[in-house]
């Protein structure tokens, strides 16, 4: 069910909030019945916010990215609301939402030797968004590539542009990604897994690289992962997903400190730490996400759940706010972490 706007769960108060979405949900055909990758979703994105999107894989994170900008395959079908500065994007045609894309808001993919042109110079690949949105002159458009480039700490940036993709290292393509979704400085960023498959210094210079652009450009991020300790790094806010819908939501050291969600806290035990004895075993969730065309009619995490109660099975949870600014979607209203001896 869609949440009043006066009474957001997402209420933002540091300022203005350039993108709300509304009860959004996404689905689509599959073999065995109708996908239902997003269901119901609420959320806000502040001007100059980090938000974290966090949750296994086919939990609807890249699906809700897709839809923003309206970028889901032909076959998906779309309800609810998305609006960008008033302006509602679900109703716009490929004309309207052109002036959308990489225009005020733009989208890095998870592996840039897909999202790449291969058969395309790099210079060409990133000039192109000035062209069509600044009607820049080549010369003009060039030059501010070389200079985007060199801010993302690109060597040899100039030469870079006659280069093709697989020319470069996968942490160059990713910087190209970066510099063609920046260079008609938007106002939000959506990042989908964009240091997935990368190795663990590169993927750190471009975390890095995303806190230099948000102190530089107060550009409002959106970074999709499944990896908690990335959005630890760099998140002001934190939605977890699963199946299809926001479970948990909050500042991100109050959601560290205190998960309110099992699901979050599963999350967390899984995540091996340095400064604690190793395990015999590392920690997981037990069981599998559920099937999405065959969602249980109760909460879809409780059969891998540990604090399960007679209702989760037959009523699914509604997101209600636990604590200021902290909301969750579960039945148990007791401390978390208190029954993993009883559990175990």
């Amino acid at each position: 069910m869609s949440t009043d706007v006066s009474t957001d769960v997402n209420a933002v108060t540091r300022g203005e909030v350039p993108l709300r979405i509304r009860d959004l949900s996404v689905s689509y055909p599959g073999q065995h019945g109708r996908i239902e990758a997003v269901r119901g979703v609420d959320l806000d994105l502040a001007a100059g916010e980090f938000l974290g999107i966090v949750g296994e894989s086919g939990s609807g994170k890249t699906q809700l990215l897709l839809s923003v900008l309206g970028l889901s395959a032909a076959h998906v079908q779309l309800a609810g609301s998305i609006r960008y500065r008033g302006q509602e994007l679900l109703r716009l045609d490929s004309a309207a939402l052109n002036q959308v894309r990489g225009n005020r808001i733009s989208m890095v993919f998870q592996d840039p030797m897909t999202a790449l042109n291969p058969y395309l110079r790099i210079g060409i690949q990133i000039t192109e968004v000035l062209r069509v949105h600044r009607d820049a002159s080549a010369r003009d458009a060039a030059q501010q590539a070389v200079a985007m480039l060199q801010s993302l700490h690109i060597p040899d940036a100039a030469h870079r542009l006659r280069q093709y993709p697989h020319e470069l290292s996968g942490g160059m393509r990713q910087r190209v990604m970066l510099a063609m979704a920046l260079i008609a400085q938007p106002e939000i960023l959506l990042a989908d897994e964009p240091s997935t498959a990368l190795d663990v210094t590169v993927q750190a210079q471009i975390l890095e690289l995303f806190r230099e652009l948000r102190a530089r450009s107060g550009t409002a991020i959106v970074l999709v992962t499944h990896d908690l300790g990335v959005i630890a790094q760099v998140a002001d806010r934190v939605a977890v997903m699963y199946a299809g819908r926001i479970v948990e939501q909050a500042p991100v050291q109050q959601l560290f400190a205190d998960p309110r969600h099992p699901y979050t806290e599963a999350l967390q035990r899984s995540i091996p730490r340095i400064d604690a004895p190793r395990p015999a075993r590392l920690p997981s969730i037990a069981g599998t996400p559920p099937n999405p065309a065959a969602l249980p009619a109760g909460c879809a995490f409780a059969p891998r759940c540990i604090y399960r109660l007679p209702v989760c099975e037959r009523l699914a949870p509604p997101l209600l706010e636990a604590s200021p600014g902290h909301w969750k979607a579960c039945h148990h209203d007791g401390a978390l972490g208190k029954l993993h001896g009883a559990a175990a």
